[in-house]
């Protein structure tokens, strides 16, 4: 069992999350092998698609919402992923007990009594009839269980359906309200054969490994899953990392040189490449972790990476047609990171404001 340290893990992971180098997947396909990303905000992510694909073209990324290629839909650590259309088949079921655990905990306890069968049912009915937002579901649950709560009677429909966001929310240059639906009845049949935890377990570190349980148990929500990786063990190699904490991975996966060239990459804010792990350091700089803590109820910084890791965060503005990227670093930084940084920069900027009549990447 071999020692991998923090830049072996950090290359590692930046290759698998395909930002060490830019991957020719098609979109659907890249989607897929990341295990969806985080996308509770309904356009942050195609900053995480930009950084990981080439030439990104997001109103054809759109188009694949429209098209129920993609989805948007809640399933690791109950938090809306953009994923397949097969992954939103094969993942929700998986961590439905991550939701109701969330459930049991907090809005349940505003249902005291009420048959929660009986809300799921008629919750189906509403959604299936149209999509509705959770205002208009909790207004017409509460005509039929008048005087509860009616925010906990439509999170009973979230926790216990499987609900797609549908367009034109999470469409590039749109908006739209969110409103859901069930995976019924916007995607159809479900596949004829689910996905096993052990093989989800597998895929997650093919895009996050080398990972420890607890790694997985973050990323995911679930608990207890150093049972469903025992049984593995003897197809898996494993490692340490510097604390002695123990790794698995997979037989045939990428682990680059640590000194693999890590070209700058910026982030999005909910990008899953700093929310997948138990021990962030293979990525996160104290500076970052401190960034974070300062206005924990506050918007989410994005980060930028430097060598492959956190080293500034970075803002984006765009008023009457004057575009603006600036870029926060933590400390100075060389010559040669400054100018790959602003190239990278400016090419975001490019794919954020392409009609800006001005656009300029700034330091600040």
């Amino acid at each position: 069992m071999g020692t991998l340290d923090r830049r072996s893990l950090n290359r590692a992971t930046l290759a698998r999350q395909l930002l060490l180098e830019r991957s020719e997947l098609p979109v659907v396909d890249a989607v897929e092998h990341l295990i969806g990303l985080q996308a509770q905000t309904p356009h942050t992510w195609y900053v995480g698609l930009w950084s990981r694909l080439p030439d990104l073209d997001p109103v054809a990324v759109g188009a694949l919402l429209t098209d129920r290629r993609l989805v948007r839909i809640a399933v690791m650590r109950s938090t809306i992923h953009l994923v397949s259309a097969r992954d939103a088949w094969n993942l929700r079921p998986l961590v439905q007990q991550v939701s109701t655990r969330g459930f049991h905990t907090n809005w349940g306890k505003r249902l005291p009594g009420v048959d929660l069968d009986a809300v799921v049912a008629a919750g189906r009915v509403l959604v299936d009839e149209q999509p509705r937002s959770f205002t208009e579901l909790g207004k017409e649950l509460g005509r039929q269980w008048p005087g509860e709560d009616e925010a906990a009677l439509a999170q009973t429909i979230r926790t216990f359906l499987a609900l797609v966001q549908v367009p034109p929310r999470g469409v590039w240059g749109r908006s739209g309200q969110a409103k859901h639906t069930t995976t019924e009845s916007w995607l159809g049949s479900p596949p004829a054969e689910p996905l096993p935890l052990s093989r989800m377990l597998l895929r997650y570190l093919a895009a996050f490994g080398p990972a420890s349980v607890k790694d997985m148990q973050t990323w995911s929500g679930l608990t207890r899953l150093g049972e469903v990786i025992e049984p593995l063990r003897g197809e898996l190699p494993t490692f340490r990392d510097e604390h002695g904490v123990e790794l698995f991975d997979l037989p045939d996966a990428v682990r680059p040189e640590p000194d693999a060239p890590a070209p700058p990459r910026l982030l999005y804010d909910f990008d899953n490449l700093l929310l997948s792990h138990a021990d962030r350091t293979r990525v996160a700089t104290p500076e970052a972790v401190a960034t974070l803590r300062a206005d924990p109820h506050g918007p989410i910084p994005r980060f930028f990476l430097i060598d492959g890791f956190t080293a500034g965060t970075w803002t984006h503005t765009e008023v009457k047609g004057a575009a603006t990227l600036t870029l926060h670093p933590f400390g100075r930084l060389s010559t040669s990171d400054t100018a790959a940084l602003e190239q990278e920069a400016a090419g975001l900027l490019s794919f954020l404001s392409p009609r800006a009549v001005t656009a300029a990447v700034t330091f600040g």
